[in-house]
């Protein structure tokens, strides 16, 4: 699920770009939207132990003026621990229930304190199959997310739900952890004869009544109830094809408001596009053997339904988080919400590799800067302490900034062949593949794969609190034979739990001809390492591709390592921008931009100007549009000698 007020806020500053994610005061102002369900958290969380759901299937009837909703429930559960003569499902006491009835004869129940008990009407041994059908209705009183809504758009109404984690029984009994996943369900909804009804799985059949119509979907796969959805309105219909063999493919259906459709329809075409990459990264989509798409609804976010993510917000990152989600929280679903990182930081992470795969490394490494940038805000550990709270289990700083963190933090460990290895392997795992799955489970996959103990990783970022905060320190003597010892020291700011982390780290050293680095292993508090280098590093550089989440303090480069010309920002432009430099010793400096003729529109001259960094705003007041050009030269001040040029282009768009 992606976080929703985030989007609420891009639609009204308006400036922001669209690909900008969630951050602290975002998720702060999002507990507004589920501060109703913190009250009933605990005993929605506790659910009866004493039974395995096989099979829901869900008839519903949906109305508007007045708002209502009929349902007609099949739940087939099994003993799972010992013979029962009583069990109970989950269900608001806003609802009102009819009747309860079984095949094996009548039954007895109570309705209260949003459960439903019942009594058997004998003993059931272990395994064997109770089936009961539970008649309701009410209007829905929505919590979390907006679990159950009658709403609109555009002035047409419109019914979606939005069930994780709690909201399930909201608006149908059920057995309410993600942990028991039925054997498969069927969702038939019956709807105003203008609407379209959209659920999971296929569409089987659509029934025609009196004024109504009713859709009849069926779901084959194993399901978590928080992922069964509805959502239901005059939908336009838009199809593709994902071809994921030369003789199969599987449809890609999106059920978007008639008002929106045109606008979003590029964006939409690259869904296919991200089920052929996510496939070849994680193996092939779990649910081919029956759809991919989208149904728009009313909430500012998205949420992963399963084969049908429920849009209310349409980029290219939201749809990637979505659909990432259908391998890591609907094929394999967190266990308890203690582990919702293993559905949140994975669903962010696979927006950081779609970034990588569409637009390159530069692109994800500015999305992980950002994420870093906001793991730094979590409070407590990536494992939620307090499931009780739907805010704290979604808080966008420690489930999915950090825990996507976590995993480019553990690419970079085992590096990238043995990653994307450990993922594949992951997903496959039998024990785990349309199951549930918690920490422990994941990092069995990874240490399998890589060969490695990764424990202490585990442990201190996903059992542990905040980051490391680095303290660096360089010196350097002469060793003779035109050589030099190195020596860098890292001591490590106290810290409760870990005390201090352990992690390899990168050590850069900028020398004039050529920049070395070097990885170690540090785990101790302070530590210092020894290297033996052909010359005497001008600076150096602690974790210079941002692998790991920290802060670091004392190891900025002194002075310029080489002279650079940078791409001016920002670039197209207009009127004006920044051209930046840099000069690695004394020398005589000129800037010049040209036309695409060849012609001189500007020039700068600095005589002697010293080593560092430099920058010039460029005002093109009075050009045309068009591609300029810029060079830089340096030349050495007493013999004129030319010591560095280079040129770069740019783009006046007015």
């Amino acid at each position: 699920m992606k976080k929703f007020l985030f989007i609420f806020l891009v639609l009204v500053c308006g400036g922001l770009h669209a690909q900008f994610k969630s951050s602290k005061p975002v998720a702060e102002i999002e507990k507004n939207f589920h501060i109703r369900s913190e009250v009933r958290a605990l005993t929605d969380y506790k659910s009866d132990t004493t039974i395995n759901v096989n099979y829901y299937k869900l008839e519903l009837a949906v109305q508007n003026s007045p708002d209502l909703l009929i349902g007609k429930v099949t739940i087939n559960s099994v003993p799972s621990l010992f013979p029962i003569s009583s069990l109970f499902y989950d269900l608001s006491s806003a609802l009102t229930i009819d009747s309860i009835t079984s095949f094996s004869g009548s039954i007895g129940y109570s309705h209260s304190n949003d459960k439903i008990n019942i009594t058997l009407p004998r003993v059931f041994n272990l395994n064997e199959l109770i089936s009961t059908v539970i008649y309701y209705h009410g209007v829905p009183d929505p919590s979390g997310f907006g679990s159950f809504e009658f709403g609109s758009h555009a002035g047409t109404n419109a019914i979606w739900t939005l069930s994780e984690p709690f909201g399930s029984s909201d608006w149908f009994p059920c057995k309410n952890v993600p942990s028991d996943k039925a054997d498969s369900s069927d969702v038939w909804i019956t709807c105003a004869d203008n609407f379209t009804a959209v659920s999971n799985g296929l569409l089987k059949e659509v029934v025609p009544g009196v004024g109504t119509k009713t859709y009849k979907w069926h779901n084959s796969y194993p399901i978590a109830n928080y992922l069964i959805s509805i959502a239901v309105t005059n939908y336009s219909q838009y199809d593709g094809w994902f071809k994921y063999s030369s003789a199969d493919s599987m449809p890609v259906n999106h059920f978007i408001y008639p008002e929106n459709l045109t606008r979003i329809k590029p964006l939409l075409d690259k869904t296919i596009d991200m089920l052929k990459f996510y496939s070849n990264t994680y193996g092939l989509y779990p649910f081919v053997k029956e759809k991919y798409g989208h149904a728009e609804f009313g909430q500012l976010g998205g949420m992963e339904h399963q084969t049908c993510s429920s849009m209310g917000y349409w980029s290219e990152d939201i749809i990637a988080h979505e659909l990432t989600h259908q391998w890591f929280g609907d094929k394999i679903t967190c266990k308890d919400w203690h582990h919702i990182w293993l559905n949140e930081g994975f669903a962010t992470y696979g927006e950081a590799l779609y970034e990588e795969y569409a637009r390159g490394k530069i692109a994800y490494d500015g999305f992980m800067l950002h994420e870093m940038n906001n793991a730094k805000n979590a409070v407590g550990s990536i494992y939620v302490q307090n499931v009780e709270s739907v805010s704290a289990i979604f808080d966008a700083a420690r489930s999915y900034s950090k825990g996507g963190t976590v995993l480019h933090m553990l690419r970079n460990v085992i590096r990238d062949s043995l990653y994307f290895a450990s993922i594949k392997k992951y997903v496959s795992d039998t024990t785990l593949a349309y199951k549930s799955a918690v920490t422990e489970d994941f990092q069995r996959n990874v240490q399998q794969v890589s060969g490695q103990s990764l424990n202490y990783f585990f442990s201190e970022w996903i059992y542990g609190e905040n980051y490391p905060k680095y303290s660096v320190s360089m010196s350097a003597s002469d060793a003779g034979n035109r050589l030099y010892n190195v020596s860098v020291k890292i001591e490590q700011a106290i810290n409760t739990n870990p005390a201090f982390f352990t992690m390899p780290v990168d050590i850069k050293f900028f020398l004039f001809d050529s920049d070395t680095t070097f990885t170690v292993f540090n785990n101790a508090q302070t530590q210092t390492f020894n290297f033996l280098l052909k010359e005497k590093p001008a600076a150096f550089k602690i974790d210079p591709n941002k692998k790991i989440l920290c802060k670091i303090t004392g190891d900025e480069p002194i002075t310029p390592v080489s002279f650079e010309l940078s791409q001016n920002y920002p670039n197209p432009f207009n009127p004006s921008t920044t051209i930046t430099y840099q000069v690695l010793r004394s020398s005589d400096i000129k800037l010049k931009i040209y036309n695409t003729l060849g012609q001189e529109i500007r020039s700068y001259f600095f005589a002697n100007q010293k080593d560092g960094r430099y920058k010039i705003l460029f005002d093109a007041f009075g050009l045309a549009s068009g591609t300029y050009f810029y060079t830089l030269t340096a030349a050495d001040t007493k013999s004129g000698e030319l010591l560095f040029s280079e040129s770069k282009s740019m783009q006046l768009i007015k």
